[in-house]
């Protein structure tokens, strides 16, 4: 795949679990994706306190926060969340998903109800108008009744809900391999070639 030839959206909102959407970019990119990147303000908080990340928002230190080149870099286009007049905010904006990784219960909410106050939830309701891929990946424990309702709102209407539940069966020796476990998942969803190897292979055999 030539880099940046296919386009996806990906969304990284402020519930806990910022390296979900982290990495989930770095490895987009790797694949020779063109992200369009839009992170809440929150979400910007959140990779401070747990990825000890400072300085985050600039389009300019993308290589700090994100672990990709600076040639990888130039795949990535990130987006004042504030700026609901940027092109992906159209349903003439053509990409091949939109995924919110992770998704918090306000944004989950936001989609759900089509309350599209910035950038990111105006795309979200855009995919959902147009038919198009949008997977969500909710971050949150316990879930309330409201919480539950809501997904099962955009289920409805037709998004993916993938919640970050990372299995255990390809047995992961580290937080990293958990992640990826989540990554993997979406890329399967949306049929978008990986090499992450973390697929089931069956019983081990006597």
């Amino acid at each position: 795949m030539k880099a940046g030839s296919e386009q996806i959206v990906v969304g990284i909102s402020g519930a806990s679990g910022a390296r979900y959407g982290l990495r989930f970019v770095e490895k987009a990119v790797s694949l020779g994706l063109h992200v369009h990147l839009m992170v809440t303000q929150s979400a910007f908080r959140v990779m401070q306190e747990e990825e000890g990340i400072a300085g985050v928002g600039a389009s300019s230190a993308l290589t700090k926060w994100l672990r990709i080149s600076e040639e990888q870099s130039r795949a990535v286009t990130l987006y004042n969340n504030r700026d609901i007049a940027a092109k992906p905010a159209s349903g003439t904006f053509r990409a091949r998903a939109m995924v919110v990784i992770p998704a918090s219960m306000k944004t989950v909410a936001g989609i759900a109800h089509g309350y599209t106050d910035d950038l990111l939830t105006r795309c979200a309701d855009c995919f959902l108008k147009e038919r198009r891929p949008l997977v969500i990946v909710p971050r949150e424990t316990p879930l309330s009744a409201i919480h539950l309702q809501n997904m099962l709102t955009l289920a409805q209407a037709g998004a993916h809900i993938v919640p970050a539940m990372p299995g255990f069966y390809c047995a992961p020796q580290s937080v990293d391999e958990m992640i990826d476990f989540m990554v993997m998942k979406v890329f399967n969803l949306l049929e978008i070639p990986h090499d992450i190897a973390m697929t089931w292979e069956g019983p081990a055999r006597e």
